[in-house]
This record gives structure tokens, C-alpha cells and sequence, in this order.
């Protein structure tokens, strides 16, 4: 291990360990400020390349110009890369550098306006956690619902991740994509919706071992912290996940096992 990694791991532990001396309302605020504190971050980088931006697109519209009748492919936000010859292919965007493990089952849902825009996930700063609300549905069951919308169009819906009772794990959306599923968080999280068995909301222990395990996978490849993990309901207030929302001490648990 080089002296920077160790560096890391070092200051690594010492955050967590600062983490873990927080009463639980400390522990809110503490990830609240992270929060705020990445959004600064990410205002500020994007007013510093905002000149190099508005000279790259000027750039590119001379030649867009020059090269006009050459090519035809056209984006747009809400369907993604329209290809020579009609095939509808996702924005290009940053992906983590591991491929993803080979217990996550990939079934990718289609491109579509209602669940899957395309639309680049071109930072990740945090994971956000749901419970489908659907109790005794199937991870399978509920990747189909978020497909189906393309054709529906009843509402717009998706998840990056679902994992079922019985802890299989399906991708639904690439990681480089947005998924909607966590309002305003959309932007810069990764989603991840858990089935249940009854109205309590609570998870089986395969699933719960499934999304420690998912989580713990997507801190190493994103950087991320125990306390970048956060419930629906610390983003919108809606009781979701149900069971930790109604039970703190459990989320705060599911914390701990994910910093071990």
C-alpha cells in the first residue's frame, strides 16, 4: 500500500470514528452539512468551468457547422442519443472504474421519458435508500413496473438498483445514468429499492445482507462514506424506507454494518 492510501485509509477511519461519537440528531446534521458541503463544492467547479465551457461549445458549433450533412445524431434530455439508423443509446458519462460485481443480475429497462431519460449521472455523492411499498412483490416484479412505464406513461419512476426478499440484486438503469427515484437527489445519488414481505416495511435478512452488501461495493468505487448513505425520507421527508424511518435505532445499525 502506498503512503497516499494509507493517508486515506487513516483520515478514512478517523471520520468514521468522529462519526460513530455523535448522538443520533448529531449524526442528521453531521450528513446534512456533507451534503451541503459537496453541493458548494460542485457550484464552485462549475463556475470555474463555466468560460472553458462557453469556449469548448463554440467550438464545437463551428464544427457542427463545417461538418454539417456528415452526421445526424442528435441529443435530447429526455431520450438520450438518437443514432444513425434509428437506435436509442444513453449519453456518455463517468462510470466507476470496477465493473459490477457478478451477483448484481443486469436487466436494464429501456430508454424511455418515464424511467429511463438517459440523462447523464455525471457525479455520484451520495446512495439513497427506499422499500418499494409493494409488500410480497418481487425484485423481477417491480424492474418489469419500471419498464412498463414506457408504454404506460402514468408516472415517472425507476431505481438504479432493486433488490428482492429473497436478496437478489437487479440493475435496472446504468450507473453513468440518472434513475427517478429520489426527487432533487437525482442528480448526484444512486438509488436503491428493497422489497418487503408485509406493511411493516421491515427487510428479510437476505435482502438486508444484499443492500450491505451493494452498499458497501458503491462506497468503494464512488469514495464514499457511511454517512453519503441516506434514507428517501432524509430528502423529501416521505416514510420511506417505512421500517427506518419508524425505527431510527435499526437505521443507525444498518450504518454501523456498513462501516465495518
Amino acid at each position: 500500500m502506498g503512503s497516499r492510501e494509507l493517508k486515506k485509509n487513516v483520515e478514512r477511519a478517523r471520520r468514521r470514528a468522529y462519526y460513530e461519537s455523535l448522538s443520533p440528531e448529531e449524526k442528521k446534521e453531521y450528513r446534512a452539512r456533507i451534503i451541503r458541503e459537496k453541493k458548494l463544492k460542485k457550484l464552485k467547479r462549475m463556475a470555474f468551468g463555466s468560460a472553458a465551457l462557453l469556449v469548448l461549445m463554440l467550438v464545437g458549433f463551428i464544427g457542427v457547422l463545417a461538418g454539417r450533412g456528415e452526421s445526424e445524431e442528435v441529443y435530447n434530455p429526455d431520450q438520450g442519443v438518437q443514432a444513425e439508423g434509428g437506435e436509442t443509446q444513453a449519453a456518455p458519462a463517468s462510470a466507476p472504474a470496477d465493473a459490477v460485481p457478478d451477483w448484481v443480475v443486469e436487466n436494464l429497462i429501456r430508454v424511455n421519458r418515464y424511467s429511463r431519460p438517459g440523462t447523464p449521472l455525471e457525479q455520484v455523492n451520495g446512495i439513497v435508500i427506499h422499500y418499494t411499498g409493494n409488500p410480497g412483490t418481487t425484485a423481477e416484479q417491480n424492474r418489469s413496473y419500471f419498464d412498463g412505464l414506457a408504454d404506460m406513461g402514468e408516472t415517472s419512476a425507476s431505481s438504479h438498483f432493486v433488490i428482492g426478499i429473497d436478496g437478489t440484486v437487479i440493475q435496472c438503469v446504468p450507473l453513468d445514468e440518472i434513475a427517478y427515484a429520489s426527487n432533487e437527489r437525482n442528480a448526484d445519488t444512486i438509488s436503491i429499492e428493497c422489497c418487503h414481505s408485509d406493511e411493516t416495511g421491515k427487510f428479510s435478512e437476505e435482502t438486508y445482507d444484499s443492500l450491505v452488501r451493494l452498499v458497501k461495493w458503491l462506497e468503494e468505487a464512488y469514495n464514499l462514506e457511511p454517512e453519503d448513505v441516506i434514507r428517501h425520507y432524509d430528502v423529501t421527508g416521505k416514510e420511506c424506507p417505512l421500517y427506518y424511518v419508524e425505527n431510527p435505532e435499526a437505521w443507525e445499525q444498518f450504518l454501523k454494518d456498513i462501516a465495518l
